[in-house]
């Protein structure tokens, strides 16, 4: 049977280091090739034949854009240090086909690649269990227009009293809506908040 050929995208070397010489130790896979920059991987990719990319999400540039035309040339494993699920439910909807986090690579990693191999999706068990609160949730992510209006506020670096005042509604009401949303994107505090803002381009509109 033949090995399943993969190209590792990160850019931290001693990173990338670490998982050609976890991986070399399997039979099941061989690396055809490596990058350490996002702008070359598609040229990368239509010069090198691969089953699977390994991607990591947070490179010299936010990898999440990328992911919609790299999964068109090749399945999509993502790599990535944040355990936030909102970076990894966005990744999923771009098209990646499976998120194993950093931390837990040499235990999930080959479950992953074998996974995805066959043509599945692969999930961390506690982000299976973030994305099946969300389908329960008839609201989903899906953001109101005001609560969109609070990201996009928290995002500019405001304040709940700035933000309250800017929208003509009380503090504890915007503290309201930024429980609310906090529960919806799985995010924890204003900094992830942001990040999920940039990501989404919720901040720039």
């Amino acid at each position: 049977m033949r090995p399943i050929r993969i190209i590792i995208a990160d850019d931290h070397s001693l990173f990338r280091q670490g998982l050609k010489a976890l991986l070399k130790s399997e039979p099941e896979v061989v690396i055809v090739g490596e990058s350490d920059r996002a702008d070359e991987l598609p040229t990368l990719l239509a010069r090198i034949p691969c089953d699977l990319l390994l991607l990591d999400l947070q490179m010299e540039r936010d990898a999440l854009a990328d992911i919609e035309t790299l999964v068109q040339r090749t399945p999509v494993i993502v790599l990535t240090a944040s355990e936030v699920p909102a970076d990894a439910v966005a990744a999923i909807r771009k098209g990646a086909r499976a998120v194993v986090f950093k931390r837990f690579a040499v235990e999930s990693l080959m479950d992953a690649i074998r996974t995805v191999a066959a043509g599945n999706v692969w999930l961390p068990t506690n982000l299976q269990t973030h994305l099946a609160a969300l389908l329960k949730s008839p609201a989903g992510t899906r953001l109101s227009p005001r609560e969109e209006e609070i990201v996009r506020h928290v995002a500019k670096g405001l304040r709940n009293a700035e933000i309250a005042a800017q929208l003509a509604i009380s503090e504890e009401t915007v503290k309201t809506h930024l429980t609310h949303i906090y529960r919806k994107l799985g995010v924890r505090d204003r900094m992830e908040l942001a990040r999920y803002a940039a990501r989404a381009g919720i901040g720039s509109v």
